[in-house]
């Protein structure tokens, strides 16, 4: 693994000794004071970030490495019009690891075609935030003991939620995973994340209500409706506090349940579930802080190398005015497939 820009990338039996080295951690944390001694990460952040940034940050300090970086691009030459490519080249030749977080969805997978060290993606956007999934993935394995055949419930903003496709990708690598997918026909699955559940044989059904389907559960993954990715303010209003989990509604569902939230959360999980014992998502949060260290020890040791040259664009083929290809001209026109059909490389959105 050179990069983390979409945790699709990864194999199984990458995640499985990823898995094993953030195991080794938890219970032997000493063990890796220095693993990361005399590395330096470079932490961009670019839109709002709590948990993401203050638990990469936190990492990299418990394995012996060091941490510069921003959490407010006004205070860089981003704001003076510099580009994605050359403030990777240049953060790129301080750092042995760039950690960013960009309201453009593809702009990890930009910076990586640039950086001369490893990348990891700390969410884009809309998109996929796969470090979040290692947080998710290590909670559910180290309290139930694996993640094979299991029953997840993914409710709330399934459209914008960049949590919720990351994870998706990364069950697609177990086995028996039965989705639940509930949300309102506003905020549903894009059809990309439908291409891909049905080219990977998963199992999946879409349902708008939450009470029916909770006693056949084994996971409830609790997400808010993001109202920054709202462009007309009357559909969040409309969407807003459509689900909220009440100690009640748990009476109904099974007693070892784990109902996850990647946070912040804003009235979407009463105050009251918090001290219900299949409520984890603060101990998601601490987990997720030993899946990055464990990522660091990998990513931050690795060489540098100089990336290979790429072409230069000079238009966007993708339509989705979301996606980095929309700002940055230069990037070259990458085209994937999902499904069988042509999509965005950076931002998995279908070209039309």
């Amino acid at each position: 693994m050179r990069h983390l820009i979409d945790f699709g990338d990864l194999t199984r039996a990458e995640w499985d000794s990823l898995y094993q080295r953030c195991s080794d951690i938890m219970d032997h944390p000493a063990d890796f004071m220095d693993a990361c001694r005399g590395r330096v990460m470079a932490s961009l952040f670019y839109e709002p970030s709590t948990r993401t940034n203050f638990s990469f940050q936190t990492a990299m300090l418990r394995v012996g490495g060091t941490v510069f970086g921003f959490a407010d691009p006004k205070s860089t030459s981003t704001a003076k019009g510099e580009t994605l490519k050359d403030t990777i080249k240049m953060v790129s030749g301080y750092a042995d690891v760039v950690v960013m977080r960009n309201p453009k969805e593809g702009a990890a997978k930009a910076a990586s075609l640039y950086s001369d060290v490893p990348v990891i993606n700390a969410g884009d956007g809309g998109h996929m935030h796969p470090t979040q999934t290692t947080a998710d993935l290590t909670t559910i394995t180290r309290l139930r003991g694996g993640v094979d055949g299991l029953s997840v419930g993914l409710c709330g903003d399934l459209k914008n939620g960049r949590t919720v496709h990351s994870l998706i990708k990364a069950l697609a690598k177990f086995k028996g995973i039965k989705f639940f997918l509930i949300a309102p026909r506003e905020l549903a699955v894009p059809e990309y994340m439908r291409a891909f559940m049905r080219e990977n044989d998963m199992w999946f059904t879409e349902v708008t209500g939450l009470e029916a389907v909770i006693p056949q559960l084994d996971v409830l993954y609790m997400t808010r409706i993001q109202r920054e990715r709202f462009v007309d303010p009357l559909e969040y209003e409309r969407c807003k506090g459509i689900y909220v989990l009440t100690r009640r509604k748990l009476d109904r569902a099974r007693k070892d349940l784990l109902v996850m939230h990647p946070l912040p959360r804003v009235d979407e999980i009463s105050i009251d579930v918090d001290d219900d014992p299949r409520a984890v998502y603060f101990d998601q949060a601490r987990y997720g802080m030993y899946a990055r260290m464990a990522l660091l020890t990998d990513l931050a040791n690795q060489e540098r190398k100089k990336p290979d040259p790429v072409e230069i664009g000079t238009k966007p083929v993708c339509s989705n005015p979301n996606c980095i290809t929309q700002t940055e001209l230069y990037l070259p026109p990458l085209v994937k497939q999902n499904g069988g059909v042509d999509c965005c490389a950076y931002c998995d959105k279908e070209l039309r």
